[in-house]
């Protein structure tokens, strides 16, 4: 029953967070409460995270879990689909697919959205020194891959939802598929996955709410100038081309 349960609510949770960006979409986001809007998915992810947390709910879900599953059942798809948001983003401006964003002002955002993000999951991890289901460490809460994979997401879904909306809010089925399988992999409790989506959602609407260095961009002049990851089985990397 509970394994059925958290199936669909991580399904919920994925068909939430489109209803929610679509709606917030209407209104201008320079609006007065445009940052209280914005925060109110995310925030009621962490609060719901923060009540379960340590939850005998919690332990008889992550129980039945690996009753129904196997003790030895491992599926690696969440250490990969955190990644895909982002090279969603940079293969799209590869094809000029209309982005809010130049590529460099993109890469700006993302990378300033997981820095505050990673900083904000690593002091709790340490902080809060939770045992992981699979009792290999005390730095469970929250979930790192799910706080990343929703960064990403959301980074994503900002940059893609007035030009391409189907694109834009892939990213969270992306997201909430790594969320789930940190759960479904024994490597999180429910509780850190929520909260770590929480934070990936909400830091990122932050940033894009203020836009830090927003005029600093050295490329923004210069349209000859692709960049996009690489990823294949000799390594991870970065493309750059530079058209004359």
């Amino acid at each position: 029953m509970k394994y059925t349960f958290i199936f669909f609510f991580f399904f919920h949770v994925f068909n939430l967070e489109a209803q929610y960006f679509q709606l917030k979409d209407s209104d201008s986001l320079r609006t007065k409460h445009a940052l209280l809007k914005s925060a109110i998915l995310p925030l009621s992810l962490i609060t719901t995270g923060v009540i379960v947390n340590n939850s005998p709910f919690e332990k008889d879900l992550q129980s039945d879990i690996r009753t129904k599953l196997g003790r030895d059942f491992h599926f690696k798809i969440d250490d990969y689909f955190q990644y895909v948001p982002i090279a969603e983003m940079y293969l799209a401006d590869v094809f000029h697919i209309e982005a809010k964003n130049h590529w460099f002002d993109q890469t700006k955002y993302l990378v300033i959205s997981n820095m505050i993000t990673a900083a904000i999951t690593h002091a709790l991890k340490r902080t809060t020194l939770k045992t992981r289901p699979d009792f290999s460490t005390e730095h469970s809460f929250p979930s790192g891959h799910t706080s990343f994979s929703f960064t990403n997401a959301s980074v994503l879904m900002h940059e893609f939802k007035d030009s391409t909306p189907v694109l834009a809010y892939s990213g969270y089925f992306f997201s909430t598929t790594t969320a789930a399988f940190r759960v479904l992999n024994n490597r999180h409790w429910l509780s850190d996955v929520l909260v770590g989506a929480g934070i990936g959602i909400l830091v990122t609407e932050i940033v894009y709410y203020f836009e830090p260095l927003k005029n600093f961009n050295p490329f923004k002049k210069n349209n000859n100038i692709n960049f996009a990851p690489m990823i294949n089985q000799n390594g991870n990397g970065f493309y750059f081309s530079y058209t004359f």
